[in-house]
C-alpha cells in the first residue's frame, strides 16, 4: 500500500509538472508570436521611414538648388548694383541735385537686400546644420534597429531550443506516465489480494481474542481466590510477597522505549543540525569571516557551538543503552532502570551547555542589531528571538530536573513514593509542551526575521541558503518536540501505573524482590519445560510463547495486522513451494512411468524370445512371467498398504519405496534443490533489475527536476529580455516620432521661410526694374538737356 500511494504521489507531481511545462510552452509560443509580430510592424515602419527620408532628402536637394540659384540671382542683382551705381557717381557730377533722391532709395534697398543675403547664409547654415543631426540620428536608429533584430533572432533560437526540450520531455512524461499506470494497475489488484488476506488474518484474530478473553476470565477468576502473605507484626517479611512477572508490562516498556529511542534520535539530528547552522551563520552574518575577521565574541560563540556534538550525542548514545536494558527477561520499574541515571547525567550536562551559550547568542543579537542596515522590524525581530532563547533554556533547565528526580530512585531506595512520582510525570508532560512551543515560536519568529532579511540590499546568496537550513533545521525540531510531547502525554497512564506490586501490599518493588521476581520465572521456564518433555504430544513452550507474543504485540499495537499479512504471504509463498514441489514430483512420476512401461516391454519381450523357443524354455518364461506378476502384485499390496513420510529441507512427501526405486529420493531431493537455487537466481536477478530501474527512474527524475528548474529560470531570463527588447522598441519609437514631428515642423517652418523670401526676392526684383526704368529715363533726359 505504501508503494501505491508512493506512485500515485510521484504520478500526480509529474502531472502537475506536465500541466505547468504546456501552460509554459504555450506561453512561450504566443511571445514567440508576438515578438515576430513586433519585429514585422517595426521592418514596416523603418521601411516606411526610409521612404519618408528619401523623399525630405529629394526635397533638401530641390531646395539646396533653388537656394544656389537665388545666390546666383543675388550675385548678378549685386553686380547690376554695383553698375548701376558706378554710373549714377559718372552722372552725379552732371547733376546731383536730380538724382540725389533716387540715391537714397538705392541706399535703402542696399541695405534691406544686404540684410536678406545674411538671413539667407545663416538659414543656409541651420538647415546644413539640422540635416547632418538628421543623418546621425538615422546612423544610430538604424545600428540600435540591427541590434535589436540579432537579439530577437537570438530569443528565437533560445525559444526553439526551449520547445524542443519541453516537446521531448512531455513525450519522455507520457511514456513514464503510461508505464505508472500500469505498474499502478498491478499494484492495486496485490492491494486487493491483501485486503481478502487482511480481512481473513482479522477473523482469526477476532476468534483468538475471544477465546483469550475467555481464558483470562478463568485464570482472573482463579488468581483471585489466592490469599497473599501479610504479616502485620514484621513488615520485613512482606518481601516474601513477590509479585508475578508481569510480560505485558515488559512489551509495552520495550514498544514505549523504542518509540521514544527513535524521537530522541530525531531530537538529536535536529539538535546537531541547529548548532551547526547557527555556527556557519556566525562566520557569515553580519560580517563575513572570508572577507574580514568576525568579533572575538562570536569567534568563541562559534568555536562552542563547533564542540556540540560532544554534549548532544551522548543523549542518544545513553537513551539506546537504556532501551538495550529493557528486555522481556527484566523488571522495568524506576528502582531497577540504572541506566536513566546515566541519561539523566548526559542531559544535565547539556543543559549547562544551554546556559553557557547563551549570553553570546544574546550578544550576536545584539551584534546583528547593531549592523548599518538593520531596520527597525529586525531589530525587534532579534529581541523576540532574544526572549525566545531564553525561554528555551529555561525549559531545559526544568526537564533536567525532572529527569533527575525520575533517576533518583534507581540511586537510592525510598526516594520519592508513588504520588510524587506521577506528580512528576505530569509536571514532565507539561514541561515538554512548553518546550514544543517555545520552539514552535522561535521558528515563528526566525521565519519573518528571514522575510525581513531577504529584502536587505547585502544579502548574499551564502547567507539565503544557510538561513534556509537553519529554518529547517527549526522546523525538523519543531515536529520533534511536538511529537514527544503528544507521546508522552499519550502514555503518561503507562508511566504512572504501577506495573509491579507486591500482593497486599502498595509499597513500591524493591531490587530484592525484583531478583526473586526473576529467579522464579526461570523456575517455571524450567518446569514447563519438563512438563514439555513428559508429554510431547502438547504444544511446545516456545512455540506457545511465541502465539502469545503475536496475539499480544497484535492486540496492543497497530502492528499487529501487519505481522499478520506478512504471515499470509509467507504461508502464500510456502504454498507456491509446494506447488513447485508437487510439480516436481508430478515429473518424477512421469520418469518413473516411462521407466515402467520400458521393464513391461522388456518383459514382453522375453516372453516373446521364450514362446518362439524350446518348450522348456517355454516354461522357464511363464515362470518368470508368473514370479514378476508375483512381484508387481505384492509391491501394489505393499504400496496399498505401508507409505513411509520423507521430510527434508524443501517439504514433506508420502512416497511408496519399490525395491527398483531406493534411490529415487535423493535423486528428487538433488533435482528439488538444482530447481529452487535457479528460481532463487532468476528472483536475485529480478529484483537487481528492479532496484537498478528505481535507481535508474529516480535519478532521471532529478535530472528532470534540474531541467525544469534551469528551463524556469532561463524562461525568466528570456522574458526580462522581452520585457527590455520590448521597452526600447517603444522607446525608440517614441523618439523616432519626436523627431519626425520636429523635422516636419522645422520643414514647414522653412518652406514658409522660403516662400516671404521668394516673395521679397520678386518685390526687389520690381523695384530693382523700376529703379533701372527710372535711371534709364533720367539718364535720357540728362542727355537731352
Amino acid at each position: 500500500m505504501a508503494n501505491v500511494t508512493d506512485l500515485q504521489t510521484k504520478y500526480s507531481k509529474l502531472a502537475q509538472e506536465y500541466s505547468k511545462l504546456r501552460a509554459q510552452n504555450q506561453v512561450l509560443k504566443k511571445a514567440v508570436v508576438d515578438e515576430q509580430a513586433n519585429s514585422a510592424s517595426l521592418k514596416e515602419q523603418l521601411k516606411q521611414r526610409d521612404q519618408s527620408l528619401r523623399k525630405q532628402e529629394q526635397e533638401m536637394d530641390s531646395l539646396s538648388f533653388r537656394n544656389q540659384q537665388l545666390a546666383k540671382r543675388v550675385e548678378l542683382l549685386q553686380e547690376e548694383l554695383a553698375a548701376s551705381e558706378a554710373k549714377g557717381k559718372k552722372g552725379k557730377s552732371k547733376g546731383d541735385s536730380p538724382s540725389q533722391h533716387g540715391l537714397q532709395t538705392q541706399s535703402v534697398f542696399d541695405e534691406d537686400l544686404q540684410k536678406k543675403i545674411e538671413e539667407n547664409e545663416r538659414l543656409h547654415i541651420q538647415f546644413y546644420e539640422a540635416d547632418e543631426q538628421h543623418r546621425r540620428q538615422e546612423a544610430a536608429l538604424k545600428a540600435r534597429l540591427e541590434e535589436l533584430e540579432k537579439d530577437a533572432e537570438q530569443h528565437q533560437t533560445a525559444v526553439d531550443g526551449l520547445t524542443t526540450k519541453y516537446v521531448e520531455t512531455i513525450e519522455r512524461l507520457q511514456s513514464d506516465k503510461a508505464r505508472l499506470e500500469v505498474k499502478s494497475q498491478t499494484l492495486e489488484r496485490e492491494a486487493k489480494e491483501c485486503r481478502m488476506r487482511t480481512e481473513e488474518c482479522q477473523q482469526q484474530l477476532r476468534r483468538c481474542q475471544s477465546e483469550l478473553n475467555r481464558q483470562v476470565k478463568q485464570s482472573s477468576s482463579v488468581i483471585q481466590e489466592k490469599v497473599p502473605f501479610n504479616d502485620t507484626k514484621f513488615s520485613d517479611y512482606n518481601s516474601l510477597n513477590v509479585p508475578s512477572h508481569n510480560r505485558r508490562h515488559q512489551l509495552k516498556a520495550r514498544d514505549v522505549s523504542g518509540q521514544a529511542l527513535s524521537f530522541i534520535q530525531d531530537l538529536v539530528a535536529a539538535l546537531l543540525n541547529f548548532h551547526s547552522y547557527t555556527e556557519q551563520r556566525v562566520h557569515i552574518y553580519p560580517l563575513d569571516s572570508s572577507i574580514e575577521p568576525i568579533s572575538p565574541l562570536n569567534q568563541k560563540f562559534s568555536q562552542y557551538l563547533h564542540e556540540n556534538a560532544a554534549y548532544v550525542r551522548p543523549l542518544e548514545d545513553s537513551f539506546l543503552q537504556l532501551h538495550q536494558s529493557i528486555t522481556e527477561d527484566t523488571v522495568t520499574v524506576l528502582e531497577t532502570v540504572v541506566k536513566l541515571k546515566s541519561f539523566a547525567d548526559n542531559f544535565s550536562t547539556y543543559t549547562h551547555f544551554l546556559q553557557k551559550i547563551l549570553p553570546y547568542q544574546l550578544k550576536s543579537l545584539e551584534e546583528e542589531c547593531e549592523a548599518p542596515l538593520c531596520t527597525t522590524a529586525l531589530t525587534a525581530k532579534n529581541k523576540e528571538l532574544q526572549s525566545d532563547m531564553k525561554k528555551v533554556t529555561s525549559v531545559f533547565e526544568k526537564l533536567q530536573n525532572y529527569i533527575n528526580l525520575l533517576a533518583l530512585p534507581s540511586v537510592r531506595q525510598d526516594a520519592m513514593p508513588q504520588s510524587s512520582t506521577s506528580a512528576v510525570f505530569t509536571q514532565l508532560a507539561a514541561c515538554l509542551h512548553c518546550l514544543h512551543d517555545a520552539v514552535k515560536e522561535m521558528s515563528k519568529h526566525y521565519n519573518q526575521k528571514a522575510g525581513i532579511e531577504q529584502e536587505l540590499p547585502t544579502v548574499t546568496q551564502k547567507l539565503c541558503t544557510t538561513t534556509e537550513c537553519l529554518l529547517g533545521s527549526l522546523g525538523s525540531l519543531t515536529s520533534s518536540t511536538g511529537k514527544i510531547a503528544t507521546f508522552f502525554s499519550n502514555n503518561l497512564d503507562f508511566f504512572t501505573s504501577s506495573g509491579y506490586n507486591p500482593r497486599g501490599c502498595t509499597v513500591a518493588l524493591n531490587p530484592l524482590q525484583a531478583e526473586s521476581m526473576l529467579a522464579n520465572k526461570k523456575k517455571a521456564a524450567i518446569y514447563i519445560s519438563a512438563i514439555k518433555k513428559a508429554r510431547p504430544q502438547s504444544v511446545p513452550y516456545r512455540e506457545a510463547l511465541s502465539n502469545r507474543r503475536i496475539l499480544t504485540s497484535s492486540t496492543e499495537s497497530r502492528e499487529g495486522l501487519t505481522q499478520q499479512v506478512q504471515q499470509s504471504q509467507e504461508k502464500i509463498a510456502r504454498l507456491e513451494q509446494e506447488k513447485e514441489h508437487w510439480l516436481l514430483e508430478a515429473q518424477l512420476g512421469k520418469v518413473r512411468l516411462e521407466k515402467e512401461n520400458q521393464r513391461i516391454a522388456d518383459l514382453e519381450a522375453q516372453l516373446a524370445a521364450a514362446l518362439g523357443g524350446s518348450p522348456n524354455s517355454q516354461t522357464a518364461a511363464a515362470s518368470t512371467l508368473a514370479q514378476s506378476q508375483e512381484e508387481a502384485e505384492t509391491e501394489l499390496r505393499a504400496t496399498g498398504k505401508e507409505t513411509t513420510l520423507c521430510t527434508s529441507l524443501v517439504g514433506m512427501l508420502c512416497t511408496t519405496p519399490t525395491v527398483e526405486h531406493v534411490g529415487d529420493e535423493e535423486s528428487r531431493e538433488q533435482l528439488i534443490k538444482t530447481h529452487y537455487m535457479a528460481r532463487v537466481g532468476e528472483l536475485t536477478t529480478q529484483l537487481q533489475i528492479s532496484d537498478s530501474k528505481a535507481v535508474h527512474f529516480h535519478s532521471e527524475c532529478r535530472a528532470l527536476a534540474k531541467r525544469l528548474t534551469i528551463a524556469e529560470k532561463s524562461r525568466e531570463t528570456l522574458s526580462d529580455d522581452v520585457k527590455l527588447a520590448n521597452q526600447n522598441i517603444t522607446r525608440l519609437q517614441d523618439e523616432l516620432a519626436t523627431t519626425k514631428r520636429s523635422y516636419e515642423d522645422q520643414l514647414s517652418m522653412m518652406s514658409d521661410h522660403l516662400c516671404s523670401m521668394n516673395e521679397t526676392l520678386s518685390k526687389q526684383r520690381e523695384e530693382i526694374d523700376t529703379l533701372k526704368l527710372g535711371s534709364k529715363g533720367n539718364a535720357k533726359k540728362n542727355k537731352g538737356r
